[in-house]
């Protein structure tokens, strides 16, 4: 489908892919990081910055397209978006970027994430600000963190379902395994056991220390063009399929206390677009990088994109499913739990690596990846193809 055409299927692709080191404290500031991942993925598609004319960046990124474009020395902008609700826009950068060269409004697009998590301040701990807003019934009775609300939810579907701590060990088992073989990934080499997991510390019942991700300093980069130039870049393209975003009905935080069933959260409405747009199903998909920012959205996720059936997300997970050679590799880099957090743009990246058969804990012949953005939050996601 050529670019301005009407539709997005397989219109656009990534071309190419950066990012900086990741670790619990770099030296470099946020703009720096952002600048570093944005030229790597540049040169890696093999495009000189002066030919960029968009951006897409989600909340939480310090820092902003005038900075960016000038410290990188990017042409004349033509589209420019930033997509709200923290770790559920990472897909939709890249959605946007695909919409905006599918429809001409650009030629070349560049998403990106910077972050200071690691060294920078913990965004949870002033709740005072967060008072005037709908959190002003739950923070006061110490519903704090997301942490909190997604234990909540863990708890909720571990009554309902039968769910236990092991399911939760597979999906954190899975992604340290993948990072063991990643000398990117912050947990590089420092393997996981069953007794670790079972013996460390509450971090908020019923999620341990394990359930949670990583605190990282760090940045990531994409470029999108046309499938037609794509065609004349440097690197394999890897087509964007089908991307969706989703805010449900009667949305309410991680938590969803307004809704009828709290279980089927922004996954569930962001899947029916992605696979009605698309011509694969779930059976399709080789490889998924499904956000982890802790380890029951993973099981959230599998069940509303598809790979399995209400309450069966646990039980998904048993006999190494999640693992290589499995029903459904997942994170195959390490994800947020054991490679990096950075709200979920080393997903995207990785999804390319998979695709272009260069990941380090690669897939053989993987042609269709999967890749999602935050459950519990308003999200968005991503079918990627070779």
């Amino acid at each position: 489908m050529a670019a301005g055409s009407g539709g997005i299927k397989d219109a656009t692709a990534i071309v190419g892919i950066g990012q900086t080191p990741f670790a619990k404290r770099l030296p470099e500031d946020e703009r720096t990081l952002a600048c570093r991942a944005v030229l790597a993925a540049l040169d890696d598609a093999g495009i000189a910055p002066g030919e960029v004319d968009a951006l897409a960046s989600y909340t939480m990124e310090e820092t902003d397209e005038v900075e960016l474009a000038k410290a990188c020395g990017f042409g004349d902008l033509t589209f420019f978006s930033k997509v709200g609700y923290g770790g559920g826009g990472s897909c939709a950068t890249v959605a946007h970027l695909a919409a905006a060269v599918a429809t001409g409004q650009a030629s070349v697009g560049v998403a990106w994430r910077s972050r200071k998590r690691g060294s920078g301040p913990r965004p949870w701990t002033n709740t005072a600000v967060q008072l005037p807003t709908p959190a002003q019934w739950t923070r006061p009775f110490g519903l704090l963190r997301p942490v909190d609300e997604i234990a909540m939810l863990a708890r909720r579907y571990m009554h309902e379902y039968g769910a236990t701590r092991d399911h939760l060990f597979n999906v954190a088992l899975a992604c340290r395994n993948r990072a063991n073989q990643n000398p990117a990934a912050i947990m590089y080499d420092r393997p996981l056991t069953r007794e670790m997991y079972m013996t460390s510390r509450w971090i908020s019942e019923p999620l341990c220390l394990f359930d949670n991700c990583l605190e990282t300093d760090g940045a990531l980069a994409c470029v999108v063009v046309s499938a037609e130039r794509a065609r004349d870049c440097r690197r394999k393209p890897v087509y964007v399929h089908s991307a969706a975003q989703s805010l449900p009905a009667q949305h309410h935080g991680m938590v969803n206390y307004w809704n009828d069933d709290p279980l089927t959260g922004p996954a569930w409405a962001a899947a029916r677009h992605l696979w009605k747009h698309s011509d694969l199903t779930p059976q399709d998909v080789d490889v998924a990088q499904i956000y982890d920012a802790f380890t029951p959205l993973v099981l959230l996720s599998l069940e509303g994109y598809g790979f399995c059936g209400r309450g069966e997300g646990g039980a998904f997970t048993e006999g190494g499913a999640l693992e290589t050679g499995g029903l459904l590799p997942v994170n195959t880099g390490g994800g947020g739990l054991s490679e990096a957090y950075v709200h979920g743009f080393n997903l995207v990246n990785e999804g390319v690596k998979q695709l272009r058969g260069t990941s380090t804990a690669q897939v053989p012949g993987a042609s269709a990846c999967l890749v999602t953005a935050g459950e519990g939050v308003p999200t968005s996601a991503l079918l990627l193809r070779s």
